[in-house]
């Protein structure tokens, strides 16, 4: 059901692969929920994946593409973007991550630099460029908001996602310091998701992801959050109903992130003695 909770409302969605990734969903719903949007991705990721279905289903919403390490392509895509609706965008989402480190199985302990700058350049700190270049181009309306997706590793350890945690925990602090100043400026919002493991193509490239998954079912009294329940979540922080929520990491995981220990678990636990 539709709640045309983002009518008249445009933007621009990172990340959408195919119809597996979180970005896909939410694209899916904001356009539902009567958003006009920009579909942007790495050029390689366009060749690779199915974007242009996706940008079909959405009103033929323009593709444009972007590395997001590229200060050129991504003041590209915010130029394009402005010609294209006219004037600002009211929200952005960001969903992008990639680890080198883990494709190459190279354990925590012994991380490739060079491969671990690539991570924080591709996952975090393409955050702030974005940011830093909707800030100088006043490429976001007032009261605008922009998600970035996270994960709960950032504060916890989960061994396993590498330097990804580390990465998410810069992305959740560019979060709170950008949001402060682009507040203060435009009364636009910054917030990440902090969702629930999620089968994605990024995500099932995790080493022990499948039984991740399931115990975080188990840990979760309302069970794992769907990438379509995420995407609900975000259309709600797109739209006007959350105007003062800013500077958050938002947990989206079923109750994940404050529960201690479950029936289910100990159960589980119990059965492998």
């Amino acid at each position: 059901m539709a709640y045309n909770l983002l009518k008249g409302k445009k933007g621009i969605i990172f990340g959408a692969l195919n119809d597996q990734s979180i970005a896909w969903k939410i694209a899916e719903k904001c356009y539902e929920e009567g958003a006009q949007i920009v579909l942007t991705n790495a050029p390689i990721a366009l060749r690779m994946g199915e974007i242009n279905k996706l940008a079909e289903a959405c009103g033929n919403a323009p593709v444009i593409p972007a590395d997001v390490t590229s200060n050129d392509d991504l003041k590209n895509l915010l130029q394009k973007s402005l010609e294209h609706f006219g004037g600002p965008v009211n929200f952005i989402l960001h969903s992008v991550g990639m680890s080198m480190n883990m494709r190459k199985n190279n354990p925590y302990t012994s991380l490739n630099y060079d491969f671990t700058h690539k991570t924080f350049d591709i996952s975090a700190i393409s955050f702030h460029r974005l940011l830093q270049l909707a800030y100088q181009m006043d490429a976001i309306s007032e009261w605008g908001s922009v998600v970035a997706l996270t994960y709960i590793a950032a504060q916890r350890v989960f061994p396993d996602y590498n330097e990804m945690a580390d990465a998410k925990a810069l992305l959740e602090s560019i979060t709170r310091s950008f949001g402060f100043q682009y507040a203060k400026k435009k009364k636009v919002r910054i917030n990440t998701v902090s969702q629930s493991p999620t089968r994605t193509t990024a995500g099932s490239g995790v080493k022990g992801f499948e039984g991740f998954i399931s115990f975080a079912e188990k840990m979760s009294p309302l069970g794992n959050a769907t990438a379509e329940d995420c995407a609900d979540y975000c259309v709600t922080l797109f739209s006007d109903l959350t105007k003062m929520v800013t500077m958050q990491n938002l947990f989206h995981d079923g109750g994940f992130s404050f529960t201690g220990v479950t029936a289910e678990v100990i159960e589980q636990m119990e059965k492998s003695l």
